[in-house]
């Protein structure tokens, strides 16, 4: 295990440099999100419907303020409204437009195309042995990274 680590570190450097080139190709078309815009998108969608800022930054791991400035530029483009909550006067909850909806289905579809482009030539079962692998991998990080979040809690 001792020499598998720093190749796994070596592996996760490239796919952040590939995911980034992702993202510049992504923006670089006219009517496409900005990749941090398509994610929090992405995660609104996946909440109950109306849910609120802040749990929207639970469930994606950012800090409140940024999910702020992310949600009001999602506000300005139209892509998602916000709307009195019925349960709470005071508060609003996010919802995706069909702008957004329209949005998301064609980022999903461009990466879609990218990823099957990228992925023709390997088998079925090499596709489903990395599914698996990289589902096993982001869990284990999350884990790891919860228990030291936890570790350092009790330390203070």
């Amino acid at each position: 295990m001792d020499g598998a680590v720093p190749e796994i570190g070596t592996r996760l450097h490239d796919l952040i440099r590939v995911s980034r080139m992702l993202k510049q190709r992504r923006s670089a078309e006219r009517s496409a999100i900005p990749i941090g815009l398509f994610v929090l998108l992405s995660e609104i969608d996946r909440l109950p419907t109306g849910s609120h800022a802040r749990e929207l930054a639970i469930q994606s791991g950012l800090d409140p303020s940024t999910v702020s400035r992310a949600v009001a530029a999602l506000v300005s483009h139209g892509l998602v409204t916000r709307e009195p909550d019925p349960h709470d006067g005071r508060a609003t909850v996010l919802v995706v437009t069909a702008t957004g909806k329209a949005a998301l289905a064609d980022t999903l579809q461009w990466y879609e195309r990218t990823l099957a482009r990228a992925l023709a030539d390997w088998s079925p079962d090499e596709l489903a042995a990395f599914s698996r692998g990289l589902g096993r991998f982001t869990e284990a990080i999350d884990t790891a990274l919860s228990t030291n979040d936890t570790l350092m809690e009790a330390a203070q």
